[in-house]
């Protein structure tokens, strides 16, 4: 496989650990069924692409820019649905995690 089908993956997990992860406050602590079977589900099936990307792209670039963009997407998504706003320092931070994953993807190589 290509590297684009890589990123493709990467993408796809990005985008599952994102719904997996900012809905987990809706299952309020796994107690409430539906919630909680869509957080199990969508986090295996991250998993699943994860480890497709993984194949493709290095494990240390895959993982940082997924834990990097999860993270930074997850602290939006609390902003729109719980309305909990970061205070600048945690903006700062988000980033500067941001930068970090186009540094590591723009400049990084792996050998």
């Amino acid at each position: 496989m290509s590297n684009f089908a890589g990123y493709i993956f990467l993408f796809l997990a990005i985008i599952l650990g994102i719904a997996s992860n900012g809905f987990l406050k809706s299952t309020n602590g796994f107690t409430i069924i539906t919630p909680t079977i869509f957080c199990i589900l969508s986090i295996i099936a991250c998993i699943f692409c994860l480890s497709k990307a993984m194949n493709i792209i290095p494990v240390g670039f895959a993982y940082a820019t997924y834990g990097g963009l999860t993270i930074a997407a997850v602290s939006l998504f609390a902003v729109f649905k719980y309305n909990q706003i970061p205070n600048f320092y945690g903006i700062v931070g988000i980033v500067l995690i941001i930068i970090g994953v186009i540094l590591l993807n723009t400049l990084g190589k792996a050998t």
